[in-house]
C-alpha cells in the first residue's frame, strides 16, 4: 500500500504547534495585538473592496483572439498584485507580533520560533497554490491545460519516488556518466564495499589515500563524472586512492551503532588498504559525517597504540556543533525522545526523511521552487548531476543515527573530553597527533565554516594543522573540479586568531582548493614507486567493478522512518 505523501518533516508541525499556541494564547491578551490585528483586517478590507470594483474585467486575459503568446503577462494584472500586498502585510504583521509576543522567551526558543514561522510563511507564499499563482495560469491558458495535466503527473510520479524532484533523473545511470572512474571493489562486508581505482599514471606515490565519505549519502558526490570527479583528480595526481561506499540499510542493520560503523566500516577499510599496498600506514580523508567518524576512529586507534595513519584531512566536517546551523531548529529534545524509546528494538531512519529535513533549510531553492515549477506549471526539471545525487539518498540505522544527533548535535561531546566512549574508548580529539587539514565552504549551511575553524583548536595534539576555506556551499564548495578553474579559496597561517580576524587576514587564491590540499599532500604521501594495475592481493580479491553493488541501493519509498 501507498504511503500518503507529504513536503513537511514531521518535526516542522511539532515546532509549530508551539508557535499556534503563543498565538491562540498570547495574542488575544493583549489589546494593542488585537487592535493591530483589527487595523490589519480593515486594511485589506478595503483594498479587497477596491479590487472587486472592477474584478471581473481585470482577472483574466480578454478573450479578443490574440494568439496565446500574445496574451497579457498575468503576473500584472491587478488581482495577483493586491493578493501579494496582502500577503506582504500578513507576513509583517505575524513577524511584528511574534517578536511581540516572544520577548519573555528562552533566547533559544525565541530563535525556534521565528526560524519556523519563516517556513510557514515561505509556505503560505501565494506563489504555491495555482489559483493565486498568475505564471501558473498563464501557463495553463497559453497550453490549453495541458500544463495541469503534466503537473499531476509528475506529482503522482513523485508520490512513487517519495520525494520531490529536482533534477530529470532519467540523464542520469550511476556507472555510466556518474560514478565512472575506472576500478574494483576490493572489501564487501555487511556495511561496506572498499573500492580501489585503477592507477593512470606510470609512478604513484607510495602512501595511499582512504576517502571515507559521508554515510548519508551515495559515496559518488567524490565521483560526479569525466572532468568533475574528486577521485579521478588525485588519481591522475599519483595518489593510490581507495574509498568507502556505504551500504544503505537494511532490515539486518536496524541494530548497527556508531561503534560499528568505526569498526566494521572505517576500521575495516584502513586495514585492507594497508594490507593491499604493503604499507604500516595511510593517508585518510574523511568528508562531512564522514569526517566525524574519522575522527572518533582515530581516537580509538590512538588508544588502541595503532599508529596507521599518517595525515588526515577534514573536508567540510565539524567536531564542535555548538553552532551547527538552523539543523538544530529540527532536533529537539522531544524529538530525541521519541527517538531514543524504540532504540532498543532498533528500526531503519528512510534516507527521504534525512534528505527532506536538509531540503526544508532552504524551503524556497530546494522545495517550493520546484512545487510550482513541477505541479503548479508542468515542467520537468533540468538534467543537474549534483540534485540527482542529492535525491539519491541512504537509509541509516537508527540506533547510529540517533547517538550522533544526540551526542554531537545536543551534547557537542567532541567539546567535553571524555564525555563520550566509541568502541569502548573515551573521546578526546586532543590526543589526535598526526597533521590535519581541514576545509570549509564559505557558504555552507550545513556544516557552518565558522563552526569548522572553532573545532580545529579541538585537535590541540595535532603538530601541524592547516585550515583552507573556499567559495559556495556545502557541496559546490568542495566539489570544486581543477579542470572548471572556478571560483576561489583563502588561507592563513594564524589559526590562533578568531574566524573573523582570520577571514581578515587571509590570502586569497584563484582557482580549486583541490590544488592547495594536493600541494600539502604530495609531501606527506612518501617516495614515487611503479605503478601496478593489479587490484587486491590474496586476501582481498578484487570481487566485481567500480562502483560496485552498494552504490545502486534505492532509499525507502516512503518519505517515514521504520521502527521494527
Amino acid at each position: 500500500m501507498k504511503q500518503p505523501f507529504t513536503f513537511e518533516p514531521n518535526v516542522i508541525a511539532k515546532l509549530l504547534e508551539e508557535w499556534q499556541k503563543i498565538w491562540t494564547q498570547g495574542v488575544p491578551a493583549q489589546s494593542a495585538t488585537a487592535a493591530d490585528a483589527m487595523g490589519l483586517w480593515q486594511q485589506q478590507m478595503q483594498g479587497v473592496a477596491q479590487f472587486w470594483q472592477n474584478a471581473w474585467s481585470n482577472i483574466l486575459p480578454t478573450q479578443d483572439g490574440a494568439q496565446a503568446s500574445d496574451s497579457p503577462d498575468w503576473s500584472n494584472l491587478p488581482f495577483f498584485t493586491q493578493v501579494q500586498e496582502m500577503y506582504r502585510a500578513s507576513c509583517e504583521f505575524i513577524e511584528t507580533q511574534l517578536n511581540a509576543n516572544i520577548a519573555n522567551l528562552p533566547a533559544d526558543k525565541q530563535e525556534s520560533l521565528r526560524y519556523m514561522t519563516n517556513q510557514y510563511l515561505v509556505a503560505m507564499n501565494p506563489n504555491n497554490f495555482l489559483l493565486t499563482n498568475p505564471d501558473a495560469l498563464q501557463e495553463a491558458y497559453e497550453t490549453k491545460g495541458q500544463s495541469l495535466v503534466k503537473g499531476i503527473q509528475n506529482y503522482w510520479s513523485d508520490v512513487e519516488k517519495g520525494r520531490i524532484s529536482m533534477s530529470d533523473d532519467s540523464e542520469f545511470t550511476v556507472g555510466e556518466n556518474v560514478a565512472v572512474t575506472p576500478g574494483k571493489v576490493v572489501l564487501r562486508n555487511e556495511l561496506i564495499e572498499l573500492l580501489q581505482y585503477t592507477p593512470t599514471t606510470e609512478k604513484v606515490y607510495e602512501k595511499p589515500l582512504l576517502i571515507v565519505p559521508p554515510c548519508v549519502n551515495k559515496y559518488y558526490l567524490m565521483d560526479m563524472g569525466p572532468q568533475k570527479s574528486m577521485t579521478e583528480y588525485y588519481v591522475s595526481q599519483g595518489y593510490r586512492v581507495y574509498l568507502v561506499s556505504w551500504k544503505s540499510a537494511t532490515e539486518e542493520m536496524k541494530h548497527f551503532t556508531w561503534d560499528t560503523y568505526v569498526e566494521r566500516g572505517v576500521i575495516s577499510a584502513i586495514n585492507a588498504v594497508r594490507s593491499i599496498t604493503k604499507q604500516d600506514s595511510i593517508n585518510a580523508l574523511g568528508f562531512c559525517i564522514g569526517g566525524v567518524l574519522l575522527a572518533t576512529t582515530l581516537a580509538v586507534l590512538k588508544a588502541r597504540g595503532e599508529p596507521v595513519v599518517d595525515n588526515v584531512i577534514f573536508m567540510a566536517s565539524m567536531a564542535d556543533h555548538s553552532d551547527p546551523g538552523d539543523i538544530k531548529h529540527f532536533i529537539t529534545d522531544e524529538f530525541m525522545r521519541s527517538r531514543e524509546a524504540k532504540m532498543a528494538k532498533g528500526g531503519i531512519i528512510s534516507g527521504l526523511e534525512l534528505q527532506a529535513a536538509f531540503s526544508f533549510l532552504r524551503p524556497q531553492d530546494l522545495v517550493w521552487n520546484y512545487v510550482q515549477d513541477n505541479y503548479l506549471k508542468g515542467k520537468t526539471p533540468k538534467p543537474f548531476d549534483l540534485l540527482f545525487w542529492n535525491n539519491d539518498s541512504v537509509d541509516l540505522p537508527l540506533p547510529m543515527h540517533t547517538f550522533f544527533l544526540r551526542e554531537f548535535y545536543i551534547n557537542n561531546a567532541l567539546t567535553k573530553p571524555n564525555s563520550m566512549s566509541v568502541c569502548g574508548v573515551p573521546m578526546d580529539m586532543g590526543v589526535i597527533d598526526i597533521p590535519a587539514y581541514f576545509f570549509a565552504s564559505e557558504g555552507d549551511h550545513i556544516v557552518l565554516a565558522s563552526s569548522v575553524y572553532k573545532g580545529v583548536k579541538l585537535f590541540s595534539g595535532c603538530p601541524e594543522k592547516r585550515f583552507v576555506l573556499g567559495e559556495s556551499g556545502h557541496i559546490a564548495g568542495a566539489i570544486n573540479p581543477v579542470s572548471k578553474n572556478r571560483r576561489s579559496y583563502w588561507t592563513g597561517e594564524d589559526l590562533s586568531l578568531d574566524y573573523a580576524a582570520w577571514r581578515e587576514k587571509s590570502d586569497n587564491h584563484p582557482g580549486s582548493w583541490w590544488m592547495d590540499l594536493n600541494e600539502w599532500l604530495k609531501t606527506r604521501s612518501g617516495k614515487e614507486i611503479k605503478a601496478v594495475k593489479t587490484f587486491g592481493n590474496t586476501t582481498y580479491k578484487p570481487l566485481c567493478d567500480a562502483p560496485g553493488e552498494f552504490v545502486r541501493a534505492r532509499a525507502m519509498p516512503a518519505l517515514m522512518t521504520h521502527f521494527a
